[in-house]
């Protein structure tokens, strides 16, 4: 009786371990594949999204990577004007951001005194977009504001034409700005050399754009690091869409701020809202 217990539990331990392993497989194909959390760590999204929202990202939405390949499987839908999309920042590809995309492929943006226009036509804020800071007028460059030394700012931008795939674009001393990130990152030595523009060391006057791009900015305009800041997003480097929040608690409460410990931080409202 004894040996035929112990047959009996081994068997029932085996089982349990190869239903453990079968649902590690399923959960790491879903994460990879389908649906996986993120976080949201700053405000730049305020107020349509908050710093301490958990959410559900859509990955196969737009085709998800194969792990340690640059192969994409075939997406469901392409990327729209307004859709919320996390990606790989090209600046750090070791950290995932959060933005509106604004712009396609092929789209003329412009900014005019706060005013958003693509294709010469008016874009709506988002309902739950911002500003929050000081208004900069048209001509007051910025530093920071990509391509270097432009007379753009966050208020007054372009106009500047999203490349997409198959686009020659003239290369100068003057487009060097605009286009050099992009020809090095699509695996090409790019210098100037006096006003003469090399590619993998031959001067070059023209450059046929490989991949397709898109200009991403946050609701939050004025507290956003986005494509005004570090230029065209690739789509090498989409990630996914925000679909759900589904947990959401205030990280500026703690517990010396929080009589109710934890507990008092939950926003109790957002776990459930679809992302827009």
């Amino acid at each position: 009786m004894d040996i035929q217990k112990g047959k009996l539990e081994k068997k029932h331990s085996r089982e349990w371990f190869e239903a453990l392993i079968i649902a590690a497989i399923f959960a790491t194909v879903l994460r990879v594949f389908v649906v996986e959390s993120y976080r949201i760590p700053t405000g730049s999204m305020e107020n349509t999204l908050l710093a301490g929202d958990f959410l559900f990202v859509n990955k196969y939405v737009y085709g998800p990577k194969i792990p340690f390949t640059e192969i994409r499987l075939p997406c469901v839908d392409k990327v729209e004007r307004g859709d919320i999309i996390v990606f790989k920042f090209p600046k750090d590809r070791s950290l995932n951001y959060i933005k509106r995309c604004v712009a396609i492929s092929g789209d003329t943006l412009e900014i005019h005194d706060q005013q958003l226009s693509i294709n010469k036509k008016p874009v709506t804020l988002p309902p739950y977009a911002q500003f929050i800071g000081n208004r900069l007028a048209a001509g007051q460059g910025d530093y920071m504001i990509f391509p270097q030394f432009s007379s753009y700012n966050k208020d007054n931008y372009g106009p500047i034409r999203i490349p997409r795939k198959g686009d020659v674009v003239r290369l100068s001393a003057e487009t060097l700005p605009l286009y050099g990130a992009l020809i090095a990152d699509e695996g090409h030595e790019v210098s100037l050399l006096g006003r003469e523009v090399f590619i993998d060391g031959s001067p070059v006057q023209q450059y046929t754009v490989h991949e397709n791009y898109y200009f991403a900015m946050g609701d939050n305009r004025d507290n956003s690091l986005d494509s005004r800041f570090w230029g065209f997003l690739p789509e090498k480097d989409l990630v996914g869409q925000a679909l759900m929040v589904y947990w959401s608690w205030d990280p500026d409460l703690s517990l010396l701020t929080d009589p109710l410990g934890k507990l008092g931080s939950i926003r109790w409202r957002r776990p459930g809202l679809m992302v827009q």
